[in-house]
């Protein structure tokens, strides 16, 4: 009964009427034609008997049903063996997928089929060679930890911990022996996740992103587009270990003076922005957090409603209404990850490869936005840009 079950899930048990068409499909290739007989001339003797209605091209009767079916069965059965055998291992690879995002992020879900075309090209093919198991935080941090458990329980290969920090710590304390690829976290070793980028130690490796280049590059990016600016708001969120290393790379930054301004949940990020209207700041950053992923369209919006500038690290919130997004490239980010993924899945173990760092990064202009705004966006900056929405 083992056996049958598994041939089932295999697709080599099927319907006889299943395997009769997969059988004259089979059949043809090799010379063979069939006619359809009228009502009634199948008799249930005939099935008893093994009697075909099929013949050759020649005319000559051919196999019986029964041998027919048996040929379609090997030929099934020979396919299945044959693509067990093309894969690493001999079976097929499961890989565990964590994200503190929505499943109906739209947005979201782009940055996951960049990773899973970047996987195929790297001969891992969703649903032929390699099974992912989807988990998602719907914006709730407080469920990554089940959510990592799950998967560790469910005995995937790796886990591609994404959207930062959150993630990538919910699967270390789930389990320290399965693979985890960080798809993109600020100061891994900061936040305890890795014993240095060289040499990661542990089942931890991926990409780190670099706060320091990226907050310099967004000021001097917001002082281009306004001119004038000298005081400039940065939204932080206090619970980001990442963020507190952002906030001292932006005051290093000479020439302007920051006003850091934290939110940590919808009600705070309202009452940064009432903040900031009566602060009057010449524009502000947003520094990498998933919580402000998620809350994009609302920082989008409060921005527009108070008529105040932003730049950002994630080209996702300019694709929502964002002026300008400037960090490392997601193509990259996805590209990078998969390779994680592959040379894991190929054998090499986490503590030998080195957390990468990204060496692609993009600008994302949104004139839409900059028009809301009011703003004219220099020819200089405009030439430099990867991508303008004009949407």
């Amino acid at each position: 009964m083992e056996c049958r079950t598994d041939l089932r899930a295999a697709g080599v048990i099927a319907a006889p009427s299943l395997v009769r068409m997969q059988a004259q499909r089979r059949m043809r290739r090799v010379g063979v034609r069939f006619s359809n007989p009228r009502p009634g001339a199948l008799t249930p003797g005939a099935f008893a008997t093994g009697t075909s209605t099929t013949t050759p091209r020649g005319g000559t009767p051919t196999a019986t049903w029964a041998r027919v079916i048996r040929f379609a069965a090997a030929l099934a059965v020979l396919t299945v063996v044959s693509v067990a055998h093309a894969q690493p291992g001999g079976s097929v690879a499961r890989v565990g997928y964590l994200s503190p995002y929505s499943a109906s992020d739209l947005d979201i879900q782009r940055g996951r089929d960049l990773f899973l075309q970047a996987l195929r090209e790297l001969g891992y093919v969703e649903g032929h060679n390699v099974a992912v198991e989807y988990r998602w935080a719907e914006g709730k941090d407080e469920r990554l930890p089940r959510l990592a458990a799950e998967l560790v329980h469910s005995a995937v290969d790796v886990v591609v911990a994404t959207g930062g920090v959150p993630s990538a710590r919910a699967a270390q304390q789930a389990t320290r022996t399965i693979p985890i690829v960080i798809g993109g976290a600020v100061d891994p070793v900061g936040a305890g996740l890795v014993a240095s980028l060289a040499r990661p130690g542990g089942n931890i490796t991926g990409l780190t992103l670099i706060p320091e280049a990226l907050v310099s590059k967004q000021l001097e990016l917001l002082t281009e587009v306004v001119p004038k600016a000298s005081r400039v708001a940065v939204l932080w969120n206090p619970d980001n270990s990442g963020n507190a290393r952002q906030l001292r790379a932006a005051e290093a930054v000479s020439g302007l003076r920051l006003e850091p301004v934290g939110a940590r949940s919808s009600a705070e990020i309202d009452k940064a922005f009432a903040t900031m209207a009566q602060q009057r700041p010449d524009g502000f950053v947003v520094l990498l957090d998933p919580f402000f992923v998620g809350e994009r369209e609302r920082i989008a919006d409060l921005a527009i409603r108070n008529r105040l500038p932003g730049v950002y690290g994630f080209r996702i919130h300019a694709d929502d209404r964002g002026l300008m997004a400037y960090g490392a490239s997601r193509v990259e980010l996805a590209r990078q990850t998969a390779y994680y993924v592959a040379r894991i899945l190929k054998g090499a173990k986490p503590a030998d490869l080195p957390v990468a760092q990204p060496t692609k990064f993009e600008l994302v202009i949104n004139m839409k936005t900059a028009k809301a705004l009011g703003l004219k966006i220099p020819r200089s900056v405009l030439l430099r840009a990867d991508e303008i929405i004009e949407r």
